[in-house]
């Protein structure tokens, strides 16, 4: 082989400029013949090119393999002048090429670096010893017996190769041969190559092959050990099964066969269905026939364990009792009468039929009104254990069913290990965050929920590690969430939704009497002798330093101003307070929230407006001003796509309408309008807000002054029908709290009436309306006549002006 090498070398004339192929995990040596597999693009056109030519190509190891594009730079200088002999186009797409390398040479420089690398390169010349010394000799028979003792203790290395080295002669050559087949780093590998004296590199391969002798020695001595060992156990296990023979002639009993027996018990006392006692007895009688200190034995008796722990037939008595019932669930919750009064129809339900299947609900409702705190009080008032299970960023969908038993570490789903931990099979099981779950590459959990809260599927739920059917219809799964969209439809479907709004200040201070200061003064060690805090001051705090939906901030306020007292306490200067709204900015600082003021009077173009977020209800003022133009309408305010619209919407009902509003023809041509919704940082989105867009649009352009005690909310057609909208109940809280006497809804809503608690109905009228006149027949105030007169005289604000100017 290496004189048909040396051959084509004399023959082929090596030209000074050549397409460089870099080549990785791999040092190639002169008349090394190989395939290289290539895919890079700036490769396979260097391969395309050097056929084109002389069939010649640089071949450059890289410095290092992950880099997918490599530079100059990136590349050794040293490398091989290769010869392709032949390629194959692999169905991939990357080219299988067989190359020999001819000779070794330098990359001096590289002119071309687009569409490939090409490098000037200089031939390296070695220079053989002029006659084979003593020396010489010696060092090439030490290599060749080196080699035959690498592969004797078990390198692998091909015969035919052995031959071939047996025969060398040339110490350069041998060095190069000996080096490419030893399987040596890159790094290694390339310091061989870069050494131009032949006798040199001879021994620094030698020293190599000393190295690879020494590793071979010791993982032989390794291998050995194991054997070994193993045949140490096979041994032990032959002893115990003597001992075991002796133990039994002997009437003695070792502790393997009281594990089983301590298992059989387990068994016979979990009460379990027969289909599961059977895959329960089949496992045993495994582990029974396995050595103790297998692994695989571990995993039975960690399975088994699991099977023997679970509540099978273990289930706590109901407490129905409804008076009791409803006096622990006033306990802890003040008002939710629509939540209480489901968990009583339950009870009552339960106590006239013993088996029913367990409810499956689903509390809707801003942060801090108290969902997760509601299943605990729950499962006091059945008298059930509580188990909760937080649903938010899970993605995995083995969280819900298990992992199967053949993984490594496996353990049951977080439904199983949450009954196991409740000890009974009927808890109140609560899921927290189920708008929140996750899906990736792993599963979609949501789907497998369905099972879970599906009363025809789950009495027969079967987790991945069981792999049995565990009766789930027993449990009371209630889910909680904040919002309905986020909730996948089929899921939805299987639960009943009940949704809790927001409190009313009233509500609030209710709570906070009962509930909040009793709590925190009793975590912060005060008594409420030491510590009375007024109503005025409590109502101060919910709307002045709170504004939220629920009352998580509202517990943390009277938690900091419990702080700041015992503070005082611990440090001798008072020994009683009395928090009175004059003082209470003494402790809490300045408020956070004022109280609305920018609606002191009727103006203009500014209507109210009522809109629903995720923390409860708010309120929105529409502004709206006309100027001197051409009939274009701006929006402002970070509006959505959707609000956008229905303002396009209100805008062409109230020019349909121009005639009987009292708006000239011409007005529209020569009037540009503005709408603006503060705040403006805060984006704002849905339907709901057409009714009060066109108000302000109509009040702009009659020049009528719009009821500031009116809000409104509902969606408007362009004929100016009133279409309902959703989050009545949110809305009136957020119109009760600053002061709103009449609210416009759709008629359609009527029946939204019911959910809206008595107080708010008493202290707030409600306008039921089918079109849009109707609308503006309540919200738009008349202006008298010699109001009119005395204003067209007058320079008023900057929308009166215009709007007169255009109609003049």
């Amino acid at each position: 082989m290496a004189e048909i090498a040396e051959k084509e070398e004399k023959e082929l004339i090596i030209p000074d400029e050549l397409p460089v192929l870099p080549v990785r995990d791999i040092v190639v040596f002169p008349y090394m013949i190989l395939p290289l597999f290539v895919g890079r693009d700036m490769s396979i056109k260097a391969i395309d090119n050097a056929l084109s030519t002389n069939k010649m190509i640089m071949l450059l190891t890289q410095k290092d393999l992950r880099v997918e594009t490599p530079t100059p730079d990136d590349l050794y200088s040293i490398g091989v002048v290769g010869l392709i002999m032949r390629t194959l186009k692999l169905p991939d797409g990357r080219i299988k090429v067989l190359v020999q390398g001819l000779s070794k040479a330098r990359a001096v420089e590289f002119p071309q670096k687009e569409p490939f690398y090409t490098a000037t390169i200089e031939k390296i010349v070695e220079e053989a010893p002029a006659e084979v010394t003593i020396e010489i000799e010696a060092l090439i028979r030490t290599v060749k017996e080196q080699l035959d003792k690498a592969v004797s203790l078990g390198k692998h290395i091909l015969p035919d190769i052995m031959v071939v080295i047996e025969n060398l002669e040339d110490p350069g050559r041998l060095a190069d041969l000996v080096a490419s087949n030893l399987g040596l780093k890159t790094e290694q590998a390339q310091e061989v190559l870069e050494i131009t004296d032949p006798v040199k590199r001879l021994k620094r391969v030698s020293d190599i092959l000393n190295r690879e002798i020494e590793l071979l020695i010791v993982q032989q001595k390794i291998q050995t050990e194991a054997r070994g060992e193993i045949d140490k156990t096979q041994r032990e296990y032959f002893l115990r099964e003597q001992l075991k023979a002796i133990q039994k002639e002997l009437g003695e009993i070792d502790e393997r066969a009281e594990e089983i027996k301590e298992f059989k018990q387990k068994i016979e006392e979990a009460k379990m269905p027969e289909k599961v006692m059977k895959e329960a007895e089949k496992q045993l009688k495994r582990l029974q026939k396995m050595h103790p200190d297998s692994a695989e034995a571990a995993t039975v008796r960690t399975y088994l364990e699991w099977m023997v722990e679970l509540p099978w037939s273990k289930s706590t008595k109901d407490r129905l009792n409804i008076k009791a019932a409803k006096k622990v669930l006033d306990e802890d919750h003040y008002n939710l009468e629509k939540v209480k009064e489901r968990i009583l129809e339950y009870l009552s339900v339960r106590k006239l039929k013993e088996k029913m299947k367990g409810p499956i609900l689903c509390f809707i409702g801003p942060p801090g009104v108290g969902k997760t705190s509601l299943g605990k009080s729950i499962a006091r008032a059945l008298g059930r254990e509580f188990v909760r299970m937080s649903l938010g960023g899970v993605r995995d969908e083995a969280e819900i069913r298990g992992h199967r038993r053949t993984y490594v570490g496996a353990l049951p789903g977080r439904i199983i290990q949450g009954i196991k931990q409740a000890g009974t099979n009927n808890p109140v099981f609560m899921l927290d965050e189920v708008d929140k779950i996750g899906m990736d590459f792993r599963g979609d959990p949501s789907s497998a929920l369905l099972e879970v809260l599906d009363p025809e599927q789950n009495n027969a739920f079967v987790d991945h590690y069981l792999a049995v059917p565990f009766d789930l219809s027993n449990v009371m799964f209630i889910t909680t969430g904040n919002m309905v969209d986020t909730i996948p439809g089929p899921l939805r479907d299987r639960m009943e939704t009940i949704f809790l709004s927001g409190y009313t200040a009233e509500e609030k201070l209710g709570i906070a009497k009962n509930y909040l200061l009793p709590k925190q003064l009793e975590e912060h060690g005060i008594t409420n002798r030491i510590l009375k805090v007024s109503d005025q001051a409590l109502l101060m705090i919910i709307t002045q330093y709170t504004r939220e939906a629920g009352v998580r901030n509202l517990e943390r306020e009277i938690a900091n101003l419990c702080r700041k007292v015992a503070k005082e306490i611990a440090e001798g200067r008072k020994k009683s307070f009395f928090i009175t709204a004059g003082n209470l900015s003494k402790y809490l600082g300045v408020p956070k929230y004022l109280p609305e003021e920018e609606m002191l009077k009727d103006e203009v173009g500014v209507s109210t407006g009522l809109a629903w977020t995720e923390t409860g209800g708010d309120i929105i003022y529409v502004e709206a001003t006309t100027m001197k133009g051409k009939g274009s309408l701006t929006l402002t305010g970070q509006l959505g796509d959707v609000m956008k619209e229905s303002a396009q919407a209100a805008l062409s009902y109230v020019r349909s309408r121009a005639k009987s509003l009292g708006i000239k023809d011409e007005v529209f041509a020569k009037t540009d309008l503005h709408i603006h919704v503060p705040a403006g940082a805060i984006p704002k989105d849905g339907p709901s807000a057409g009714i009060t867009m066109a108000t302000a649009i109509a009040s702009a352009l009659t020049g009528r002054p719009v009821d500031r005690k009116i809000a409104m909310t509902g969606e408007v057609t362009l004929r100016g029908r009133i279409l309902p909208v959703g989050g009545l109940k949110e809305k009136s809280l957020a119109a009760k709290r600053v002061g709103i006497e009449k609210i416009i809804i759709p008629k359609r809503n009527e029946k939204d009436l019911e959910d809206i608690p008595k107080y708010i109905k008493k202290d707030i009228q409600f306008i039921l309306v089918d079109t849009m006149d109707e609308v503006l027949r309540h919200a738009l105030k008349r202006v008298n006549s010699k109001k009119k007169k005395s204003t067209k005289k007058k320079s008023t604000t900057a929308k009166s002006t215009s709007l007169r100017k255009t109609k003049g």
